[in-house]
């Protein structure tokens, strides 16, 4: 059912409420768009939508499914349509967005908007309350120009805000607004969200090495690249079950003081790596894929091709020693596609890992350069990577390309085989955090791990915890495998081996991620037949009930596995009815400590597994 707007409240005033200043010339037109939602108090959700520049706009409220409703806004001349609406901030615990940056607090409304666009950020927010269910989750559909999007509590009554904001055209797309009160968990209410962004998507799938593990060189090796030093690692990573290696910043520069003034050219150091061709070739013997790094858009001062596009950039960042280029301009284009290229097209490889895209975004972009095919930087960042794309795909199909976090935009899923998370090092909770972040809304992608480090006299636990924080991702492995104890390795090697056996559920599977106020201190996914929970605080673990699971092909045992990351090494399940399941633990190398039939009653039983060690359990159907 469609809902027209209340004409009644339409009426122009002199001044936009409440950000924008200035004079409008078409004046200001508010209007109030009633839904078909209610608030849990019973209270109907009202749409307020405020029109600057013009009143040639017209708003629709549709619902599409129970508790869900779909805002449209057209219009037949330029304006910028502001919409806002409150819901009662009731039980809340948690404002969940994609940022890398969240804290996870109800933020006050006066706190300035995000602007979120193709090359930063995805334009989704959910309050979550008691029990993770979403309190109201909220997506725009516009994906690729910039949105701004604020929330947060309003002091003078106690309800929570949400604003979404952004410039329409004639012949433009409408403002589309997602509002979901229907009261489930917050992580499924996300993944309808995603579902909504797929569809009319077209993306060309995940190669399967995307979802092994993989060896990165940064951490391990930052800058100090070679490759000889990159097989010597390719070699120990094939041996624990690693599928790819990626070889970060430094291979195009024989400097090692960091920066990025020697970006642009992305010629190999030839004394590093005097033959790419047969390094990568050397690195597909060994079995495993190979990608390489490239800072897209940084042209880096101390490069040949400085002077040739030192006019043709967004801004300088002096820091960096370099300056971000201007993709509305088809020279600069044609340049990055044609260096990125040679990686697949010479010297063989696999994919390419393309960082920094989020650079792109600039708030104040200068005027276009003369020669630009594009108005927008945003609309030049996608003919960039849907052109870097295609070229790709002509020499490789399965071509694996990575972004990473911040820029998580669906509008970025066609170019993509894999995201990120952000960088992270030593953090384990952080990288738990992030990838679960990403996984929310990372639609047909690969989450990736950032790359997962520890100092070496780490013990074989910690080794592993930091693997289970990264355990509903794909691992990337940076530490001198060679330099590991034996211990270390096996700890490795060991949850490595989880990753590779049951990566369907855990990459695939139905994520649902608890108390994102807390970090998610427990995470849960889950198929038809298989169950993973991994545990990172003293919390115990309920057993999946048996309408958990059901659905095609569930018949016969269930397993159910649980990860310990936390010290206390007692773990309480709880079951709600009496049954017998067949127990297997092991520490955190894989040894196994214990086999054995427990007799579990209706409520708390305790489990002794060991931090970083394994519970896998076998109900019978």
């Amino acid at each position: 059912m469609t809902t027209a707007p209340d004409t009644a409240a339409e009426q122009p005033i002199p001044a936009w409420r409440p950000d924008t200043a200035g004079d409008a010339p078409g004046g200001v037109v508010h209007r109030q768009l009633r839904t078909e939602l209610h608030h849990p108090t019973g209270a109907p959700l009202v749409v307020h939508l405020t029109g600057l520049g013009s009143a040639r706009w017209e708003p629709t409220a549709t619902r599409i499914a129970d508790g869900v409703t779909l805002v449209e806004v057209t219009a037949t001349d330029t304006v910028t349509v502001r919409a806002e609406w409150r819901v009662p901030c009731v039980g809340a615990t948690a404002y969940w967005t994609p940022d890398t940056d969240a804290s996870r607090w109800l933020p006050p409304s006066w706190t300035a908007p995000r602007t979120v666009s193709l090359a930063l950020g995805a334009p989704v927010a959910s309050l979550v309350g008691s029990h993770d269910r979403a309190v109201c989750t909220a997506a725009a559909g516009e994906t690729t120009a910039p949105v701004r999007v604020g929330a947060g509590v309003v002091e003078e009554s106690g309800e929570f805000t949400f604003t979404v904001e952004r410039e329409l055209a004639p012949d433009g797309p409408p403002l589309r607004l997602r509002i979901d009160l229907s009261g489930r968990h917050f992580a499924t209410t996300l993944r309808d969200v995603t579902a909504w962004w797929a569809e009319g998507t077209d993306h060309p799938g995940v190669a399967p090495a995307a979802r092994m593990p993989a060896y990165s060189t940064w951490y391990s090796l930052h800058q100090n690249v070679d490759a000889a030093a990159v097989e010597r690692q390719a070699s120990l990573a094939a041996a624990i079950g690693c599928t790819s290696v990626i070889v970060d910043d430094g291979w195009q520069t024989a400097d090692r003081t960091r920066g990025y003034g020697h970006c642009g050219d992305w010629e190999p150091n030839p004394e590093a790596f005097p033959g790419p061709a047969a390094h990568v070739a050397e690195v597909h013997r060994l079995g495993l894929a190979h990608l390489l790094w490239y800072a897209l858009p940084f042209i880096g001062r101390r490069n040949e091709a400085w002077d040739r596009f030192k006019g043709l950039t967004l801004r300088e960042e002096p820091h960096l020693d370099a300056a971000v280029l201007d993709p509305r301009h088809p020279d600069v284009r044609a340049h990055l596609i044609d260096r990125v290229s040679r990686a697949v097209e010479e010297w063989g490889t696999d994919g390419v890992k393309l960082d920094f895209i989020d650079r792109f975004a600039v708030a104040d972009p200068p005027p276009a350069p003369p020669g630009a095919d594009h108005a927008t930087v945003h609309d030049g960042v996608r003919r960039l990577l849907a052109d870097l794309d295609a070229r790709l795909r002509r020499t490789r199909p399965d071509v694996i390309v990575e972004h990473r976090q911040p820029y998580v935009s669906p509008g970025l899923w066609p170019y993509a085989t894999m995201v990120r998370a952000t960088d992270c090092p030593l953090s384990p909770a952080e990288n738990r955090q992030r990838t679960v972040d990403c996984r929310l809304v990372a639609g047909p992608l690969a989450v990736h791990a950032d790359m997962i480090m520890w100092n070496a006299a780490e013990t074989p636990e910690a080794v592993a915890v930091h693997l289970v924080n990264a355990l509903f991702s794909v691992p990337q492995i940076s530490v001198d495998l060679g330099a590991q104890t034996p211990d270390q390795l096996a700890a490795l090697g060991f949850w490595l081996g989880v990753f590779r056996r049951y990566a369907d559920v855990l990459q695939l599977g139905a994520l649902e991620p608890a108390r994102p106020d807390l970090g998610y201190p427990l995470i849960r996914a889950h198929d038809g037949r298989t169950t993973v929970v991994a545990r990172y605080a003293p919390l115990p673990v309920a057993l999946p009930a048996p309408d958990d699971t059901e659905g095609p092909g569930t018949d016969g045992p269930r397993t159910l596995l649980v990860a310990n990351a936390d010290a206390d090494p007692v773990l309480p399940l709880v079951a709600d009815r009496p049954e017998r399941a067949l127990a297997r633990v092991q520490d955190c190398r894989g040894e196994i400590l214990s086999e054995t039939v427990l007799d579990l009653v209706a409520g708390v039983n305790p489990v002794t597994v060991p931090t970083g060690g394994l519970l896998t359990l076998t109900r019978e159907h």
